[in-house]
């Protein structure tokens, strides 16, 4: 390994001793937990101790729970029946200040979770541009609202209001992007929000506390530390959670959902597993086939839901496909994630590697062959991508969302074999589909976005543009994000109504001329 430049090397561990809860930075004295990168600062291997967290338990997971329903009030908060106008300046007083602190957070995205020095200024934009942008969406929202309709006698204003307090778990892949797309639409509609950083990523949130605690109101915004077990849980048991804001995995989903006493009053926004494939047809063109499945493959190691899982390649193409694809895998270069050129980084997760040889071992086991000469090959942190091919459906990496660098190809002759393995599939998120004949194309276009619900032709899956819808089918979303979108799965369409009569029309007139109502309004926010 190079040189750890100067501005990226850890000189002092970060010490997290303080929460976040009813607006106050709050001391903490209890036990703590160790954050260590997979990174080696040192010539011989050795993790680095990054600083460390609070292990919380549910004293303070209910202390957050009832801070939290405090500032909702049954809807009499300060904060959800504040105007538009100044939630807006809360959240803008927030970026503001976020935006002073890219330079340690991207460090951060780089020895938390490995991720590359530009991948990591990228999260960090992107996230930024993503709050400008929900702001704008708002305004744009608020506006279409500040007006009354008339309809059969009936004067109504409708609008969006909060549901009630959210508690909001972001994933370690994307521990600043993918959380705020949940955090920040979640708390501009008016909603307090629990946020438990997740496993890898937690330190990164550090910069930005003070920036939550000084741009909210009290209990608006609670940030606790510790393992979900021990705070997530207790908070769904007192009930006092609305929206369960989650990205990750089904299993945690489903055990979080099971302990609410009212299942029915919970509302749900998640982003699950997903097993994306990509279809290869005859005439496609290999080069670009080649370059957007390297990319859809092994991205970030292939740690994204939306990476490509699984290749599906003719049979008339797959020897060529594959001798092409192998040798492009073997060129890709590791190194740590600041190091100019890296496309293959440290794994965060330690078991990670192991994990990845298991899924190897099972399908040389039943009769794959790792096809590209370093595949599989082990250093102290990392484990090199495995291109493995044929597989079948007896093998686990077929089934298992492997979140990790190996990637599994097999052969079709009847484009209805991936169809019906999509259909089959327990998830529906996305696929890729690399071709050229409009003839072919168009009826399976047809047929895809009835099994998933983004085609990409000729290109790798992706979230982006944050515009656009990001769901998805089965097992693999509830709700759907995007900065549209997700302003409304936070909220619910709420109205004032009055017949139309003079006696009622004063009263509307009058409180609109007065102002003395945030809900009935014709503001327009510039």
């Amino acid at each position: 390994m190079n040189a750890i430049p100067q501005e990226f090397q850890i000189t002092t561990p970060l010490v997290q001793d303080t929460y976040l809860v009813n607006g106050e930075l709050k001391k903490w004295t209890g036990k703590t937990t160790e954050v260590y990168s997979t990174i080696s600062s040192t010539v011989e291997y050795k993790p680095t101790l990054l600083g460390s967290i609070p292990f919380m338990g549910e004293a303070e997971a209910l202390e957050v729970a009832e801070s939290a329903q405090n500032a909702f009030n049954n809807g009499q908060g300060l904060w959800p029946t504040m105007k538009v106008v100044d939630r807006i300046k809360c959240m803008e007083n927030f970026v503001a200040q976020m935006k002073t602190t890219r330079t340690e957070v991207v460090k951060l995205l780089m020895w938390e979770i490995g991720k590359t020095l530009g991948d990591s200024e990228k999260e960090f934009d992107r996230t930024v541009e993503y709050i400008n942008d929900t702001i704008e969406s708002y305004k744009e929202l608020n506006s279409q609202s500040a007006h009354f309709s008339k309809v059969q006698g009936i004067n109504a204003m409708v609008r969006r209001g909060p549901l009630g307090v959210v508690l909001c778990l972001g994933p370690y892949n994307y521990p600043l992007n993918e959380t705020f797309t949940l955090l920040i639409p979640a708390l501009i509609m008016g909603n307090p929000v629990i946020f438990k950083p997740a496993k890898h990523g937690v330190l990164l949130i550090s910069p930005l506390l003070e920036a939550f605690r000084s741009s909210f109101p009290k209990g608006v915004i609670s940030i606790v530390y510790g393992r979900g077990r021990e705070i997530a849980s207790p908070i769904m048991r007192s009930g006092k959670v609305d929206i369960l804001a989650l990205i990750g995995n089904s299993k945690s989903a489903i055990a979080l959902q099971d302990q609410h006493p009212n299942k029915n009053r919970l509302r749900l926004v998640l982003g699950l597993e997903a097993k994306n494939p990509a279809i290869i047809l005859p005439d496609a063109d290999l080069d670009l086939a080649i370059q957007e499945c390297i990319a859809g493959t092994l991205s970030f190691n292939g740690q994204r839901c939306t990476a490509l899982k699984i290749l599906y390649v003719h049979e008339s193409i797959a020897e060529e496909f594959n001798k092409r694809f192998a040798t492009k895998v073997d060129s890709l270069a590791f190194g740590n994630p600041w190091d100019k050129e890296v496309s293959l980084t440290p794994l965060p997760e330690t078991e990670k590697p192991a994990y990845i040889q298991e899924l190897i071992d099972d399908a040389t086991s039943k009769g794959a062959r790792v096809i590209n000469a370093k595949g599989g090959e082990h250093s102290d942190n990392f484990i090199f991508p495995a291109v493995l091919f044929p597989i079948n459906k007896e093998m686990r990496v077929y089934h298992e969302e492997q979140f990790g660098p190996v990637v599994p190809i097999l052969t079709f002759k009847d484009i209805q074999e991936p169809l019906n393995d999509m259909a089959e599939s327990n998830y529906g998120q996305q696929v890729s589909l690399f071709g050229k004949n409009i003839k072919t194309i168009a009826p399976l276009i047809d047929t895809l976005v009835n099994l998933v619900c983004r085609v990409n032709l000729n290109s790798s899956c992706q979230r982006g543009p944050d515009v656009f819808p990001f769901t998805g089918r089965k097992d693999s979303a509830f709700g759907t994000l995007s900065i549209h979108d997700a302003l409304r799965s936070f909220s619910i369409r709420t109205f004032v109504a009055s017949k139309d009569n003079a006696y009622n029309n004063e009263i509307l007139q009058e409180l609109l001329n007065s102002a003395a109502s945030n809900f009935i309004n014709t503001d327009y926010i510039l």
